[in-house]
């Protein structure tokens, strides 16, 4: 029985790339539609993501008065960024570097376990290239039918759809660039603003570049991208072992292949019929046939396509399926099945350094202060002679309020006795030993200290000295140390 597609131009790709030179004009690659597991679980995915990513930016949360209501926002005119209730400050990058090294170990770890299941079904490449790939056989039809129209000359009935297609890509694109700048700005007030022309240029700009970024990379680029541009194909093989499970083609049971004919014996051959339908479905163009290629992003497709024709010759599934390369070298020799073993060095090494990164992330969020003091002294004069021979120094004080509601502070100087704290400018309350500092909800307040030691008590030259604040119970909220720089004797 033949089940090889109608399609005149399936060729095998290993003559194609036996024939070519070093450099050669890109050789488009036409994916047909399939269905089967795999293709469900992409679009599962694809759903799941893209839902994420175009409708996090309008979701609503009430921190109270005078804060932002959008959920996520990376406020960058604010220098923060809001996570529900979560803030993060600049000088908490740290956390966003902890969460990089989190997502680059996570990665590692399903590397190592289960190939490019990544790139193949989570990677932003790949599910807006899905996407694209969807409109483009919504308006110009399935593999053959694109072929045709592509070696058609052109047409009215050809530009209209090439029209179409690129129309809906670009809308695609723009709603991807708009939804990407919602994540730094309030979403409903600047879409608004867009549509009348009253945003930014910053807003414009990113909204193009991203919508230009999107359009070329999953229309035109595509595979390419995966091939090419991307580095994470060169360093997975690097987390592979022969326990890493991936898809792979049953070699010694698919081969010899060939043709077969209803009611032939499958006698002295193997169950691949050559049908080259797992090449025609696969996205990056190749044949998982071949054994293991760079370009091979792990979706699966290829054993939906398989799994079909198997089933329509009368033959078991799973001649192209996820195994590991242990098992189809024991299976290759007659040998028996080897188990496939998840607990190994690499992946307990990965597991347990995505563990310990995890503690430190937490660890440094619950332990975190809601109050930071910074102390700067005045460099220009050192220090300045009172009329009545007293020693002043002068300093800019800074304390951030991470706190939702008015925070009032009692600021005092340790380590200097007979000094009286002095300050001017709003917000502050007293003077003496010790000076009262309000600080506004969620900022940062900055104030003039002045700093005065009596003549006799003055050091000689420069002493250490401590700032430390505390709120209306007394107890000790943040310290920053400092100097104090009196007249050398």
């Amino acid at each position: 029985m033949d089940v090889r597609p109608n399609d005149d131009d399936v060729v095998s790709l290993r003559t194609a790339k036996a024939e070519l030179p070093l450099y050669v004009t890109r050789i488009k690659v036409y994916p047909r539609a399939i269905k089967g597991l795999w293709r469900r679980v992409k679009w599962a995915a694809v759903m799941l993501l893209l839902g994420l990513y175009y409708v996090v930016p309008w979701l609503r949360w009430d921190r109270g008065p005078n804060a932002p209501n959008q959920a996520i926002l990376i406020d960058l005119d604010g220098r923060r960024g809001w996570f529900f209730d979560v803030v993060i400050w600049p000088q908490e990058i740290y956390f966003v570097t902890g969460f990089l090294i989190l997502a680059a170990f996570g990665l590692f770890l399903a590397t190592s376990l289960f190939g490019r299941v990544w790139c193949g079904f989570a990677c932003p490449q790949t599910v807006w290239t899905d996407l694209f790939m969807l409109v483009e056989r919504l308006i110009e039809g399935d593999r053959n039918e694109r072929m045709r129209l592509d070696r058609t000359p052109m047409s009215a009935d050809k530009a209209m759809r090439k029209g179409l297609k690129h129309a809906a890509w670009l809308v695609i694109a723009a709603a991807t660039g708009g939804a990407w700048v919602f994540y730094y700005v309030d979403a409903p007030s600047t879409l608004v603003k867009i549509f009348r022309g009253e945003a930014s240029l910053e807003t414009y700009f990113f909204i193009g570049l991203f919508t230009a970024t999107t359009y070329i990379l999953a229309g035109w680029a595509r595979e390419q991208v995966c091939t090419y541009m991307c580095p994470w194909p060169r360093f997975q093989a690097a987390m592979l072992d022969e326990q890493s499970v991936i898809v792979t083609y049953q070699k010694w049971r698919g081969e010899p292949r060939g043709k077969h004919k209803a009611g032939a014996s499958w006698d002295s051959r193997g169950d691949c019929v050559d049908c080259s339908l797992c090449v025609a479905v696969c996205p990056t163009g190749i044949d998982i046939r071949d054994g293991q290629q760079i370009e091979c992003i792990g979706c699966g497709l290829c054993i939906d396509a398989c799994t079909q024709t198997m089933g329509k010759v009368g033959r078991a599934p799973d001649l192209i399926r996820w195994d590991t390369l242990a098992n189809q070298q024991a299976k290759d020799k007659g040998a028996d099945r080897i188990a496939w073993r998840p607990l190994r060095p690499r992946t307990l090494l990965y597991a347990a350094l995505l563990a310990i990164v995890a503690a430190v992330i937490l660890a440094a969020f619950f332990l975190r202060s809601d109050t930071e003091l910074t102390v700067q002294r005045d460099r220009s004069p050192n220090f300045v002679r009172l009329s009545n021979g007293d020693i002043r120094n002068s300093y800019a004080v800074k304390i951030l309020n991470k706190r939702r509601d008015d925070q009032r502070f009692q600021l005092a100087v340790e380590d200097l006795p007979g000094a009286t704290v002095g300050s001017v400018g709003a917000g502050i309350e007293g003077s003496g030993a010790g000076t009262g500092l309000t600080v506004h909800p969620d900022a940062v307040g900055t104030f003039r200290i002045f700093l005065t030691v009596p003549a006799g008590a003055a050091p000689s030259g420069s002493k250490p000295i401590e700032f430390t604040i505390r709120d209306a119970t007394g107890r000790q909220r943040a310290s920053h140390g400092a100097v104090f720089v009196g007249p050398t004797h």
